[in-house]
C-alpha cells in the first residue's frame, strides 16, 4: 500500500480541492447515507452507491484499514405510508425492498460496505443523543415532539454556506407553531397507532430522519470520521442538520474532515420525477440491460457533475462495452490466454486519485483496449491487456468471460450477486445478526442456491448442477 501520489478530493465544505489527510493513516473512516427502503431504487439512487464504492476501493489500496458504513433507513414516514397501505408491518416493506436493493447493487457491481446499520437496531443510542442535546441546551420538547434549536448553534449553514434564512427560503422545511425557530428540525415525534414507535422518556414515538444517520456514524465510526458522502440533494438539509446535532452533541468536536457530494441524474436534460413518468427504475432496467453497461454509464460522467440518461447516450455505452470485450476475445484468441497485470497502470490510477476523475480513467482504459487492438505481436497484447484487465478490475468492469458476454450467455452473471449474498451472511453471523443471516439463506434457497458452512467459508451450489 504505497502513497506516492496524494488523494485530491472536492470537499463541500471548504469548496476547493484538498489533499485527503486522514486522522489516523492506520484507521481511516467513511460514512454515506443510504437507501430509505420503502419502494424501488431508481438509477439516481445507484450513483452515491457505485461512487462510493469506489473511493472505498481506492482508499484500501492506500490504507491498511479502512472502515465504510452505508446505512439503510428502515423507519420512514413513507415506510409507513407504504405498509399502511398494504396493511403490514413496516419490517415487510423494509425487509422486501432492503433485499432488492442488495440485488440490484450487486447487478451494478456494487460491493457491500464493511458496515451496513439499520436505523431501528439503534433507537436506545438515539435516545441517549437527544438526552445528551437536552441536558447541552441544543434541544427542547414540544408539544410531545423533542426538537433540535439551530439558533443554539452559530455554526449552522456552514456546509451550504447560506443562511438559516435563505436555506429555510429554498427548501421544504415544515413549519408549525410549536418550533422555536421554522428551521428548528425533530428529533423525535410521537407516534399515533398504527404508527410504529418505541417507548422514550417524551412518549411513545419514533427518531427522525437526521438524527437516525449521526447516531449511527458515531456508533460505529466515532464522534469524528473522515469522510461523510451522498448526494447533493443532502446537503441541506440532512447533511448540514446531521452537522448541527454531532457536532453538538460531541462537545464541539469536527462531525466530518471531508465531504464529497456527488451531482444528480437527469433524463433527458428534464429532472426524474414519477409525474413527468421518466423515473428510471434500475430493477426494471436490469430486465433488458445488464448491470455492467448501467455501472459504466455511471462512471462515465464526474461525480460532481450531471449525468444525464438517455436511450442515445444507453445505446453508446452498450457498444463501447461490447467493443472492449470484442478486443479482448479477439486478442485471446489471437495470443491465447491474457491475464491482468499485479497493479493498475499509473495514468489510471493517476485520474482515480485526482477527485475520483472516472471519465479520464475510461478514457485511458479505452486508449490501452485500442493499443491491444493494434497489438503486433505477444509481448505487446500482454502489456496492453495486463494493464487493460488490471483496470478493469479495480473499477469494476471487463471481468466477464469475453465470448459468453457478447453471445449473450448470461448464464454465469449471477455469480457475482451469490458471492455478495453469501458474503453479507457471514458478516451478519459475525455480527450475531442471525436473523438477517437466516433471511439471506432462504433468498439464496429461493434462488436455487445451497450453501454448505465448512472451516475456510461457504461453498454453495445450484440446485440443479
Amino acid at each position: 500500500m504505497t502513497q506516492t501520489e496524494p488523494l485530491l478530493l472536492y470537499n463541500t465544505l471548504k469548496r476547493e480541492k484538498q489533499v485527503f489527510v486522514p486522522q489516523d493513516p492506520k484507521h481511516v473512516t467513511m460514512y454515506v447515507c443510504g437507501p430509505t427502503v420503502y419502494s424501488y431504487a431508481h438509477i439516481g439512487n445507484a450513483r452515491p452507491p457505485v461512487i462510493f464504492d469506489l473511493l472505498y476501493k481506492i482508499l484500501s489500496s492506500r490504507y491498511p484499514k479502512v472502515i465504510y458504513a452505508r446505512n439503510i433507513t428502515d423507519v420512514d414516514d413513507k415506510i409507513n405510508a407504504a405498509a399502511a397501505e398494504e396493511n403490514v408491518a413496516i419490517d415487510v416493506i423494509s425487509k422486501r425492498y432492503a433485499d432488492i436493493y442488495h440485488q440490484d447493487m450487486a447487478a451494478l457491481g456494487v460491493g457491500l460496505p464493511s458496515i451496513e446499520p439499520r436505523a431501528t437496531d439503534h433507537i436506545p443510542q438515539m435516545i441517549d443523543m437527544i438526552e445528551r442535546l437536552i441536558n447541552s441546551g441544543h434541544a427542547y420538547l414540544a408539544e410531545g415532539h423533542v426538537l433540535f434549536s439551530v439558533e443554539s448553534f452559530k455554526d449552522y449553514g456552514t456546509l451550504s454556506g447560506r443562511s438559516i434564512d435563505e436555506m429555510i427560503a429554498g427548501s421544504r422545511v415544515e413549519v408549525v407553531d410549536f418550533k422555536r425557530h421554522p428551521g428548528d428540525f425533530v428529533l423525535w415525534k410521537p407516534s399515533i397507532d398504527p404508527q410504529p414507535g418505541w417507548h422514550s422518556p417524551w412518549g411513545w414515538g419514533r427518531p427522525g430522519w437526521h438524527l437516525e444517520c449521526s447516531v449511527m456514524s458515531e456508533f460505529h465510526l466515532g464522534e469524528s470520521i473522515d469522510i461523510h458522502g451522498g448526494g447533493q440533494d443532502l446537503v441541506f438539509p440532512h447533511h448540514e442538520n446531521e452537522i448541527a446535532q454531532s457536532v453538538c452533541a460531541h462537545r464541539g468536536k469536527t462531525f466530518a474532515h471531508y465531504w464529497l457530494h456527488n451531482g444528480f441524474v437527469t433524463v433527458n436534460k428534464s429532472k426524474m420525477s414519477k409525474s413527468l413518468g421518466n423515473t428510471q427504475v434500475i430493477h426494471e432496467l436490469l430486465e433488458h440491460t445488464r448491470g455492467e453497461v448501467l455501472r459504466y454509464l455511471l462512471l462515465s460522467a464526474h461525480y460532481r457533475q450531471p449525468l444525464d440518461w438517455s436511450d442515445e447516450t444507453l445505446t453508446r455505452v452498450q457498444r463501447t462495452v461490447d467493443r472492449v470485450y470484442g478486443v479482448i476475445r479477439d486478442a485471446n484468441a489471437k495470443f491465447g490466454p491474457l491475464q491482468a497485470a499485479e497493479a493498475v497502470s499509473g495514468k489510471f490510477m493517476a485520474a482515480l486519485l485526482d477527485d475520483i476523475n472516472t471519465p479520464e480513467a475510461l478514457a485511458e482504459l479505452n486508449s490501452e483496449a485500442r493499443r491491444l487492438a493494434n497489438a503486433e505481436n505477444a509481448e505487446a497484447a500482454r502489456a496492453s491487456a495486463g494493464n487493460l484487465l488490471a483496470a478493469g478490475a479495480f473499477i469494476g468492469l471487463f471481468q466477464q468471460d469475453p465470448q459468453s458476454w457478447l453471445t449473450g450467455d448470461t448464464e454465469g452473471l449471477d455469480d457475482t450477486l451469490i458471492e455478495q449474498l453469501i458474503e453479507e451472511r457471514n458478516l451478519s453471523r459475525k455480527n450475531r445478526n442471525f436473523a438477517r443471516a437466516d433471511e439471506i439463506r432462504n433468498q439464496l434457497q429461493d434462488m436455487g442456491i445451497s450453501l454448505e458452512d465448512v472451516a475456510d467459508g461457504t461453498r454453495w451450489r445450484r440446485s440443479n448442477d
